[in-house]
């Protein structure tokens, strides 16, 4: 595509950046969706970071962002590491497939790296991911500190070489998404937003699956 441009949001984008949010998710994990809240919130988290919150352009629209907090890792000394974690990446519905995911992942990743940051870690579908670079978690000794198992979806991408440097790592992820736990404020906030129908979809199942899911030994 012509006329792409990638830039840092800004607060004129805030409601363009929300609506886009919602539309990409909307049924996708589960009936409706909260992600467009957790964009609204995570801007005062302090886990955010406001610079590599990238918007997408094609010809001045808004079709794609992405956003990211801080994350961290522990060994087993209890030495943390400072990492990344990006979320939500959304690229509006009738873009999709056309690799502009691929566009703000690659961006991000070269502005990160610049910035010092070596590692990030997502929860995600594989087949969306393993072609960005990124691999199970237990390929890199990253367990889930809840558990301390492998999810089949925590994903590791390290943004240079042997940054993990085999030690075994426990990862720790931002609080910023446990707003969406209160779900009244979730539907307060949809509720300033044209009304969509809540249904199921085949996506949810799926979603189940791989986040019910561990790698074993």
């Amino acid at each position: 595509m012509n006329n792409l441009t990638i830039r840092l949001e800004t607060e004129k984008d805030y409601r363009a950046v929300e609506e886009l949010t919602r539309e990409a998710f909307w049924n996708l994990y589960k009936p409706g969706a909260d992600e467009h809240y957790f964009v609204h919130m995570m801007r005062s988290h302090t886990d955010f970071i406001s610079d590599l919150a990238f918007v997408l352009e094609l010809d001045g629209k808004i079709v794609g962002n992405i956003m990211y907090t801080k994350a961290w890792l522990e060994d087993e000394n209890g030495e943390r590491k400072e990492i990344l974690s990006f979320g939500p990446l959304c690229v509006a519905p009738e873009y999709q497939r056309q690799k502009l995911s691929k566009v703000l992942i690659e961006h991000s990743f070269e502005v990160a790296r610049k910035m010092g940051y070596d590692v990030n870690i997502i929860f995600g579908n594989p087949g969306n991911y393993v072609s960005r670079g990124f691999v199970s978690c237990k390929k890199k000794n990253v367990s889930f500190v809840v558990d301390g198992n492998f999810p089949t979806s925590l994903l590791v991408c390290e943004l240079v070489p042997n940054a993990l440097d085999g030690r075994k790592w426990m990862y720790i992820p931002s609080t910023a998404p446990d707003c969406c736990e209160d779900t009244t404020a979730v539907e307060a906030f949809d509720a300033m937003f044209p009304p969509k129908e809540k249904k199921w979809m085949p996506s949810q199942e799926e979603c189940y699956i791989y986040s019910h899911s561990s790698v074993v030994r």
